[in-house]
């Protein structure tokens, strides 16, 4: 299921509902995963974020960012700003918090972005830029004698 919901199709809908229904522990991450990509899991999306499973949160987080839900924000938010969260699921909501609320990341991503872990200081970095909506790539300027601008 996880290949197929790239590419959402009618019963993705139906088969995600029956998954994370499911008392089997894969079949729920399964579903939470398959939330990223086919719409409607909202309040799903968020009970997951409550998940003591990391793998399941690490999902809903990425979920979470991937379908731009403000009600998960204090979620994101407590997780960017706890020095505690593990790194892969610090990393998913760094990109989360882009996408959430793209207006407030900046001043929330920018301690992270001087951070010694090469890693996070990128993401975060990112991240930011993504907020700003700022492509990576210079512009060309033809007003400026034709001048490539960052």
């Amino acid at each position: 299921m996880e290949a197929s919901v790239r590419a959402p199709q009618d019963w993705h809908k139906e088969a995600i509902k029956d998954a994370h229904s499911s008392r089997d522990r894969e079949w729920i991450l399964t579903a939470v995963f398959s939330m990223r990509w086919v719409r409607g899991f909202d309040k799903q999306i968020l009970k997951a974020l409550k998940n003591a499973d990391a793998e399941i949160h690490y999902e809903a987080v990425a979920a979470a960012g991937d379908w731009e839900l403000d009600a998960a924000w204090p979620h994101i938010l407590a997780l960017v700003n706890n020095a505690g969260t593990p790194k892969a699921l610090l990393l998913a909501a760094i990109s989360a918090a882009a996408s959430i609320r793209p207006q407030e990341a900046g001043k929330t991503l920018i301690d992270l972005a001087g951070s010694d872990d090469e890693e996070i200081a990128e993401a975060a970095d990112e991240a930011i830029a993504m907020a700003r909506g700022d492509s990576g790539e210079a512009d060309y300027d033809e007003e400026d004698e034709g001048e490539w601008i960052n």
